[in-house]
């Protein structure tokens, strides 16, 4: 049995990501590209594009992730790990499934390695020049008067839960008094 037919048994014909049924392609889940049906995924175009980030991501599409990371291929596992890391740079709720994902060693090691040709060439870095993550929690060193509302965030406050702008090194956004704000990098340093 050829490795996309298999795919296509294991699938139902359906995207592993997704559950699209139209212009199914076998992927290779990198780093391995030998075509092993064990270390591929079945994704739409849709998909397939966004996984390769030759098209810009869109969000609502991968809320898919929400039922398909608990696939119990590891392709899959690893797939949908990489997407919401990717997603968690700028989306809390991917964060937050993140978070719940649990991966065996072996899986999680391989979702690691690999995940770089996707990341980011900007880095986000408190006040102190050390290196911030998405999920981080930050403390305000300066009064800051947020735009749009009538309340300054106060020096001191910790902003938990952190999700960092793509494309903009020195922005991040975090929940303060119950409002979601961009966060210059320069006026908070990273605790814990």
């Amino acid at each position: 049995m050829s490795t996309e037919n298999s795919l296509h048994s294991r699938s139902g014909s359906q995207c592993e990501l997704c559950s699209a049924t139209n212009n199914l392609n076998p992927y290779d889940v990198p780093p391995h590209d030998d075509g092993r049906d064990e270390h591929c995924v079945l994704l739409c175009e849709t998909c397939l594009a966004q996984v390769n980030a030759t098209q810009e991501l869109t969000l609502n599409h991968w809320r898919c992730l929400n039922d398909s990371m608990w696939n119990p291929t590891p392709a899959v596992q690893v797939t949908a790990w990489r997407m919401l890391s990717r997603l968690a740079q700028s989306e809390s709720w991917a964060g937050d499934l993140l978070e719940t994902l649990y991966l065996d060693e072996e899986t999680l090691a391989w979702a690691q390695t690999g995940n770089e040709a996707h990341g980011s060439d900007i880095t986000h870095k408190d006040s102190n020049g050390v290196m911030l993550s998405a999920g981080d929690t930050v403390t305000l060193i300066k009064d800051l008067n947020v735009k749009g509302t009538s309340f300054t965030a106060k020096r001191g406050t910790a902003v938990r839960k952190i999700s960092l702008v793509p494309n903009n090194a020195e922005h991040i956004e975090g929940r303060v008094n119950g409002q979601q704000i961009v966060i210059l990098t320069q006026f908070v340093k990273k605790t814990g």
